[in-house]
């Protein structure tokens, strides 16, 4: 019997080219916001400790969610809106809804790290019905500046998505399941699924694929997207030419920092 699909999707430096929460700060910087020399080298620096496997969840979502507990909702909506349209459509890459179409007709979620306040709005710009991301506290409509259950990051986000599934009735284990990350710190959930795939891959990432023979492919404008040939499962597109996503820049994107 043929199990259901199941894709999972990492965002950032996976189906953007960036990092929506680096993004959200810089932004909040340039509307003056937050202070520059408060916020950017510290903003940097947690950017620094994910990028190298390091990072303290808790004490980055101390400092990543405190500035949202200063300001109504209203206001923090306002500013989303702007935010969506300068820091995140031009970095939406364009074969992202190529890549997320081929799952359709299957459960496809986007599960990331970054909070829901944030990536909310972006899993409704790609398409994407479901959201496993990090929740956060509220109360009487404001947030609160502390996370809401487990983070969604590393083995986080396997509990997370074991309980979302589990809302719908549903195991892990009973799909036929992708997971897209370009991370060292998702390996985790792309050794759970049955199709770990990894998309423009750190060099930590890049080495275990290759080892484990996962496909590895590329959404850059300047690169195709194919499965890395050997050890392919099956489970990565192949040939990926389509035209950019509504509302994608079609521009080459700057490398990452």
């Amino acid at each position: 019997m043929t199990k259901p699909g199941l894709a999972l999707f990492d965002l950032d430096h996976t189906l953007l080219d960036g990092d929506s929460d680096v993004s959200w700060a810089e932004f909040l910087i340039e509307e003056g916001v937050l202070h520059p020399e408060e916020y950017h080298a510290k903003n940097q620096w947690f950017f620094d400790r994910y990028k190298d496997g390091t990072l303290d969840i808790r004490e980055f979502l101390e400092f990543q969610l405190a500035p949202l507990a200063r300001h109504s909702r209203a206001q923090l909506d306002e500013w989303h809106e702007e935010y969506m349209q300068r820091k995140i459509r031009p970095i939406i890459h364009a074969r992202a809804a190529d890549l997320i179409a081929r799952h359709r007709g299957g459960l496809v979620a986007l599960v990331t790290a970054t909070n829901r306040f944030i990536t909310a709005p972006i899993a409704r710009e790609l398409g994407i019905e479901h959201l496993v991301a990090t929740d956060l506290e509220e109360v009487e409509g404001r947030f609160t500046g502390r996370p809401l259950g487990t983070p969604s990051f590393r083995e986080g986000k396997i509990r997370r998505v074991e309980e979302w599934l589990a809302g719908m009735g549903r195991r892990l284990e009973e799909f036929e399941s992708w997971f897209y990350s370009d991370s060292l710190n998702d390996l985790p959930l792309l050794e759970r699924v049955t199709h770990p795939v990894a998309v423009d891959p750190d060099a930590t990432l890049r080495a275990r694929a290759i080892e484990r023979g996962w496909p590895v492919i590329s959404l850059r404008d300047d690169e195709e997207v194919a499965p890395s040939g050997e050890g392919d499962r099956g489970g990565a597109p192949a040939g990926i030419r389509g035209s950019p996503s509504p509302g994608a820049s079609s521009r080459r994107r700057a490398p990452r920092g």
